[in-house]
């Protein structure tokens, strides 16, 4: 099926995605820091540009699109060019496990939340990450 948009106004289109600054991000940051939690976003020097890190207590959060990296339960893939969103896809799988296996064996605290977790309970996801710096100051 070909694409109903021109190659101008894909490009277009593809180039209004986000890679940071993302409304999930600032959604969960603007949560966090009314907390009192306070955090470095998109940290470079880190494997994969954590969307949240707080070095201090070496934690990592990412906070994965449904689309982009691949949801069991959301994840869809376009019916056009396909073998190419399918490769795209399965790319952005293997290396969000290849930055969780980077921290793990580095010893960091990583947490992971879908798309979805954030839309349907964000207040579990700030516990949880809440939860884990605090059992983090703890064991300092």
């Amino acid at each position: 099926m070909p694409d109903v948009l021109s190659k101008e106004l894909r490009r277009k289109n593809m180039q209004a995605i986000r890679a940071k600054e993302t409304a999930l991000e600032i959604l969960v940051r603007k949560e966090l820091w009314k907390k009192g939690i306070r955090y470095r976003k998109n940290v470079r020097g880190l494997m994969g540009a954590p969307d949240i890190a707080i070095k201090k207590y070496k934690l990592v959060v990412f906070l994965d699109s449904c689309y982009w990296h691949g949801c069991p339960e959301h994840g869809v893939i376009p019916k056009s060019n396909r073998e190419f969103w399918e490769k795209k896809i399965k790319r952005n799988i293997d290396r969000d496990m290849e930055v969780t296996k980077y921290y793990k064996s580095r010893n960091w605290n990583i947490l992971r939340f879908w798309e979805h977790e954030v839309k349907q309970d964000l207040d579990s996801v700030i516990d949880r990450i809440i939860n884990a710096i605090n059992a983090l100051q703890k064991s300092l």
